[in-house]
């Protein structure tokens, strides 16, 4: 596995999974992403639910989709995701590491998503672009 894309898993899904705090238990997704595909939201906050842990504040909570999971992409060209009316992006955001996170909604299944592209793709994603000043006025 890339040192580039075991970091960003033990920052963005290890960190805070229920089946461990490293990659020792990683299985691959499919073959665009590179995300685990064992990943669990493991930590719980009474009134809000599970959290992400490695994930900003606005990115981090599961919800009432309990079985939402992070994907995580080397690059935005090339993955399997289409952005459109099945599949919107609500907010996009770019992180301290230059990755661009993208949270989303499928509406005609009431699913919601989180994207991880290791890049900066801000400018391939029309959608409302989240600052860190509205990520650390959040909740």
């Amino acid at each position: 596995m890339d040192e580039k894309v075991k970091k960003a898993i033990e920052e963005y899904q290890c960190s805070g999974c229920q089946c461990g705090s490293d990659t020792s238990c990683f299985s691959k997704n499919d073959e665009t992403e590179v995300g685990c595909g064992k990943h669990h939201a493991g930590t719980f906050m009474t009134g809000v639910g599970k959290l992400f842990l490695g994930m900003p504040k606005g990115f981090n909570r599961v919800g009432h989709f309990e079985s939402m999971k992070i994907n995580i992409f080397e690059k935005f060209e090339g993955c399997d995701w289409e952005y459109n009316m099945w599949n919107i992006p609500c907010w996009k955001f770019k992180n301290e590491f230059g990755h661009t996170i993208v949270r989303g909604l499928m509406p005609r299944r009431n699913e919601p998503f989180l994207h991880i592209y290791l890049e900066d793709c801000l400018d391939k994603i029309n959608c409302l672009e989240i600052t860190q000043k509205d990520v650390e006025g959040m909740d």
